[in-house]
C-alpha cells in the first residue's frame, strides 16, 4: 500500500513539474555589474523583444516570477497609441549578482493589489497644479491659471516653472488627501499632521530641478506649463508630459517640453527635457534653490551631481540633481542678494534632449539621517545611471 502511494505521489510530482515547465515560456536574466547593492531596481522589458508571446497570449497575460513568487508588474504605453510597449517590474539585486526570472503566460492574471504605488495627476481644485508622488517623496509644479492670477496682480497665484517638494514620512499616497483637506482648511498641507507637509519655497527660483539657459551670469527661464498629459500611473512608475509657451533666452526663442517620471522606491524624478530654439543655445541648465543661503552646497564633477543640505523648520533637507558626467559643461554655485535667484547649478551641453534626475531626502522621514547618507545616495545613484542593469532573455 505504501509503495502504491509513493508511486502515485511520484507520478503526480512528474505531472505537476511537467505542467510548470510548460507554463514557463521565457527565462530572463538580470545582472548587476556594480560593486553596490541596488534595492528597488526597475527592470524594463521592451515588449517587442517578446513579440511572439504578446501576439499569442496578449501582453496583459504575461507575468514575471522570481522562482515561485509572482512579482508586481506594470504595462506602460509610452507612445500614446493604446498599445503597451514596456513591461516593468522591480527587484532587489545585490552587488555583482545575477538573477534569473521567468516570464509566463497565464489565462487569468490574479495579482494582488500592490502594497505601494506611484501616482500623478492634474489638480484643477488647486488652481491648476500638476502633482506626482511615490512611496518616498512628492512634488508639484504650476499651470497657466496660477500664472494668470499672478500676472493680473491678484493674490493666490504662482508664477514659476520651478519644481516644488512635498515632504512625506508615510509610504502611502497623500496627494489626493492633502488637496482635499486643503479645500476644507486653507493651508492644510503647509502643516505637518503626522504624514508630512509642504514647507518648501519655490517662488521665482528653479525649486528642485527646474531648467533655464545660463548666459552672462543670468538664468533665462520659462513661465508656468501651458498643458499637461498623464502618460502612466501604476505600482512601479508614473509618467507625465508638460509643455511650455515659447520663451526668450537672451534673444533666442526656446520651445520646451518635459517628460517626467518617478519610480517606486526612488527619491529622484527623471526629467527628460526636449528643447528647440531658433538660434544655437550655449547650454541647458538645471538647478536647486539655495533659499536663505544658510545651507551647504556640494558639487561633484566626477560623478555628475550637485546637492544642497539645509535646515528647514525642526529638521534638515537634502536636495540633489544627478546627470551623466559627459553631459556637464560646468557646475556652479551662484549666490546673490536678489530674492529666489541663488542656486547651485548644473550647466549641461545644449543637446535636443537632456536627461537628469532631481529630488530630495527629508531627515524627518527617517530615510536619511545625515548629509553623508544623502551624499552616498547621490553617488550610488550616479553609478547606477552610468552602469544600468543588463538583461538577457532566452
Amino acid at each position: 500500500m505504501l509503495k502504491r502511494i509513493t508511486t502515485c505521489a511520484l507520478v503526480m510530482m512528474i505531472i505537476v513539474t511537467a505542467c510548470q515547465k510548460k507554463n514557463v515560456v521565457r527565462t530572463l536574466t538580470v545582472k548587476n555589474s556594480l560593486d553596490i547593492d541596488r534595492p528597488a531596481s526597475t527592470v524594463s522589458i521592451p515588449l517587442d523583444t517578446l513579440q511572439e508571446l504578446v501576439t499569442k497570449y496578449g501582453a496583459d497575460h504575461l507575468v514575471i516570477k522570481d522562482q515561485d513568487k509572482l512579482l508586481v508588474t506594470q504595462l506602460v504605453d509610452t507612445e500614446g497609441d493604446g498599445i503597451p510597449n514596456e513591461l516593468l517590474f522591480q527587484t532587489d539585486i545585490k552587488a555583482g549578482e545575477e538573477k534569473d526570472f521567468t516570464i509566463e503566460a497565464v489565462k487569468d492574471v490574479a495579482a494582488s493589489a500592490p502594497e505601494h504605488t506611484t501616482y500623478s495627476r492634474f489638480v484643477p481644485e488647486r488652481i491648476d497644479d500638476y502633482a506626482w508622488e511615490n512611496d518616498r517623496v512628492a512634488f508639484r509644479t504650476y499651470g497657466p491659471k496660477a500664472q494668470q492670477i499672478t500676472e493680473s496682480g491678484k493674490p493666490g497665484g504662482t508664477l514659476t516653472s520651478g519644481m516644488d517638494c512635498w515632504f512625506k514620512r508615510v509610504a502611502y499616497p497623500v496627494i489626493d488627501k492633502w488637496y482635499k483637506k486643503n479645500l476644507d482648511t486653507a493651508g492644510y498641507y503647509h502643516i505637518d499632521h503626522g504624514e508630512g507637509y509642504d514647507p518648501y519655497h519655490v517662488g521665482n527660483s528653479r525649486g528642485c530641478g527646474g531648467i533655464g539657459i545660463w548666459e552672462s551670469d543670468s538664468l533665462y527661464v520659462s513661465k508656468n506649463f501651458i498643458s499637461c498629459k498623464t502618460i502612466a500611473s501604476g505600482p512601479i512608475r508614473t509618467i507625465f508630459e508638460l509643455t511650455y509657451a515659447p520663451w526668450s533666452a537672451n534673444g533666442a526663442t526656446v520651445n520646451e517640453k518635459k517628460i517626467i517620471s518617478l519610480d517606486l522606491g526612488s527619491n529622484l524624478s527623471r526629467h527628460e527635457v526636449h528643447i528647440q530654439s531658433n538660434k544655437p543655445l550655449p547650454n541647458i541648465t538645471t538647478g536647486i534653490t539655495l533659499h536663505d543661503q544658510k545651507g551647504e552646497a556640494k558639487l561633484d564633477s566626477v560623478t555628475g551631481w550637485i546637492r544642497y543640505w539645509e535646515p528647514i523648520d525642526d529638521s534638515e533637507l537634502g536636495t540633489g540633481i544627478v546627470v551623466a558626467p559627459q553631459q556637464v559643461i560646468a557646475l556652479k554655485e551662484y549666490r546673490t542678494k536678489t530674492k529666489d535667484q541663488s542656486h547651485v547649478l548644473i550647466v549641461a551641453k545644449p543637446e535636443d534632449v537632456v536627461v537628469y534626475y532631481a529630488g530630495f531626502g527629508w531627515k524627518k522621514s527617517g530615510q536619511y539621517t545625515s548629509v553623508a547618507d544623502w551624499d552616498q545616495y547621490l553617488t550610488n545613484f550616479s553609478k547606477q545611471i552610468a552602469s544600468p542593469l543588463t538583461i538577457h532573455i532566452k
